[in-house]
C-alpha cells in the first residue's frame, strides 16, 4: 500500500495538471463520468494517503490506492484504468485503485493537521489524541490515520525500531518522552522515505522492515501480524522494549 511520501510524489508528479481543464474521463470506477469532463483542476492535494483532484463547485475526486493501486501520467497499461482523464496535454491515468467524488471544501473535509506530510501536521495534536486511546497497540496506533494520516507499514515497523518500543506496548504505559519521540520520528522519517524514494534507494535505508537480522545485535528479527490491524511487524526483543501498563 503507497504511503504518504509516495501520494506526495503523485501529487508532485502531476503538478501540471492543476490549472488544466478535463475534456475526457472514462473508466470503469463506479462514479458519474459526466460530471467531470468541462471542469477546471484547480489544485492538486494530497492528505495521508489519498490523491485529491479540487474542482469548482465544491467537488473533487478522491483516489485512493488501496494495496495495488497504480497510476500512469501520459501512458497507459494493458490493463483497463479505473479512471483515465485526458487533458489538452496529458493524461492520468489511476488503476486498481478506490475512486470517489467528494462533495464539499476539502479544507472543511479533511484536518491537514493530521496529514504527518503536510505543512500544518500538529504534533501537539498527536500527542493528545494518542493520550485518549491508553489502551492502544503502538502498532495499530501508528497506522490509525485519524492520528498519523500517510504512516503506514513501513514508516510504523522502522519508527518502532528507531525508538527502541516494541510494536505489542501500549500507547498509555509510554513516558511522555517516548510518547514525544514516537510522534516525532514519525514526521522525521516521512520524510526522510520521500527523499529516499525519490533517490530510488528507499530500501537500501531499511533497518528491520522485511530483513531477517537485527542491525543492532545481529540477532534473528521476529516477523508477526499483530494488532487489530494485523499488518506484518518486524521487531527485534532484545533493543525494543515491551511497554504494559500495571
Amino acid at each position: 500500500m503507497p504511503e504518504g511520501p509516495s501520494i506526495v510524489i503523485l501529487r508532485e508528479e502531476a503538478a501540471a495538471f492543476a490549472g488544466q481543464t478535463i475534456r475526457r474521463a472514462e473508466g470503469n470506477a463506479k462514479i458519474d463520468m459526466q460530471r467531470l469532463p468541462g471542469r477546471q483542476v484547480l489544485a492538486l492535494r494530497s492528505f495521508g494517503k489519498q490523491f485529491l483532484i479540487e474542482l469548482p463547485d465544491a467537488l473533487a475526486v478522491r483516489i485512493h490506492l488501496l494495496m495495488y493501486g497504480s497510476y500512469r501520467i501520459d501512458e497507459r497499461k494493458d490493463a483497463a484504468p479505473r479512471l483515465s482523464l485526458g487533458f489538452d496535454k496529458g493524461e492520468l491515468n489511476f488503476y486498481s485503485c478506490s475512486v470517489r467524488l467528494l462533495e464539499g471544501d476539502l479544507d472543511a473535509l479533511y484536518d491537514w493537521r493530521a496529514d504527518v506530510m503536510s505543512d500544518s501536521w500538529d504534533p501537539a495534536l498527536a500527542r493528545a489524541k494518542l493520550r485518549g486511546m491508553p489502551q492502544t497497540l503502538v502498532c495499530d496506533a501508528l497506522l490509525d490515520q485519524t492520528v498519523f494520516a500517510g504512516v503506514g507499514n513501513i514508516i510504523k515497523n522502522e519508527v518502532l525500531y528507531r525508538t527502541r518500543i516494541h510494536p505489542l506496548s501500549m500507547v498509555g504505559a509510554l513516558s511522555a518522552y517516548k510518547l514525544r519521540e514516537l510522534v516525532q520520528q514519525a514526521r522525521v522519517y516521512a520524510f526522510e522515505f520521500l527523499a529516499w524514494k525519490k533517490a530510488f534507494v528507499l530500501r537500501q535505508h531499511w533497518l528491520v522492515h522485511n530483513r531477517s537480522r537485527c542491525p543492532r545485535h545481529d540477532i534473528p528479527l521476529r516477523r508477526a501480524y499483530l494488532g487489530k490491524t494485523h499488518r506484518r511487524s518486524f521487531f527485534c526483543e532484545r533493543c525494543q522494549k515491551l511497554y504494559t501498563q500495571d
